[in-house]
């Protein structure tokens, strides 16, 4: 009968056996370690993986935020510009409707320099006639103010020849002389002046009664007179020197205006 080699075996044999399965067993719990090794590889990358992932997720959030922000500022900007464009339009309007009107002001004032230029040629040949009549006026006139007057015609002629004063300056300047004259003929005046010459010259007072009568009266009262427009001259009338008396009272405004008698010139026929 033959031994069992299970039983009844070399020692060698069986502790061969007994290694081999802790070697198998080490074998296997070194293979389930390096699968779980593997595994833990695995799950670390898995995990690592998705803390990138929320990194990035993180980091994205935070750009789109940036770019929100960028965006909500752009929009910002981007009406604030709309806003400055549709002011700067209605401003570039205006101004475009100013200069439309300064056009047309500057062709109506350049029209209108053209007309004062034919004006003043045609304006001062009537001026200096104008200067001219009145001239001869105050000459034929009765003989009140003739220094005032005359002096004042002279200025006028002077006036005209001068190249710094305007057309306008000279014709106001005239307008005002035909003022003044015209003026004379409303009003009543009492003055002191010279009459005659050399030894006939004596101080008088003279009434002027607008343009109708021109009397006058000696200081002492002696000798009353009036001018004779038709004969041009003075002449003594001393049936005057109440009338004289009484309107040089109302000249002088010591007396209420009433009516008082002096010499008319009759009209003449004109031939």
């Amino acid at each position: 009968m033959k031994p069992d080699p299970t039983q009844c075996g070399n020692p060698v044999t069986r502790m061969n056996k007994r290694q081999a399965r802790v070697v198998g067993l080490l074998a296997g719990l070194l293979g389930m370690a390096t699968l779980a090794q593997a595994q833990v590889e695995k799950v670390t990358a898995v995990i690592g993986e998705q803390v990138r992932t929320e990194q990035a997720a993180q980091a994205s959030q935070k750009r789109v935020a940036s770019l929100d922000t960028e965006a909500s500022a752009m929009l910002a900007e981007y009406r604030q510009a709309n806003a400055e464009i549709g002011g700067l339009k209605a401003y570039n309007d205006q101004l475009a409707e100013q200069v439309k009107s300064q056009e047309t002001e500057m062709a109506t004032m350049t029209r209108q320099l053209g007309e004062i230029e034919t004006t003043s040629r045609e304006a001062l040949p009537m001026m200096q006639k104008m200067v001219g009549t009145l001239d001869d006026f105050v000459k034929l006139d009765i003989p009140f103010l003739p220094d005032e007057r005359a002096n004042r015609v002279a200025a006028l002629k002077e006036m005209m020849t001068r190249a710094d004063v305007s057309v306008s300056e000279k014709y106001r300047r005239i307008v005002e002389a035909y003022q003044i004259e015209m003026d004379y003929g409303r009003t009543v005046e009492a003055y002191e002046a010279k009459l005659g010459d050399e030894a006939d010259a004596r101080t008088v007072q003279l009434l002027r009664i607008g343009r109708v009568g021109l009397l006058y009266q000696t200081l002492d009262g002696k000798e009353t007179g009036y001018w004779d427009a038709g004969a041009r001259k003075w002449v003594a009338d001393d049936d005057y020197e109440e009338a004289i008396t009484a309107g040089l009272k109302v000249a002088k405004k010591q007396a209420a205006p009433d009516f008082i008698s002096v010499p008319v010139s009759a009209p003449k026929e004109v031939k």
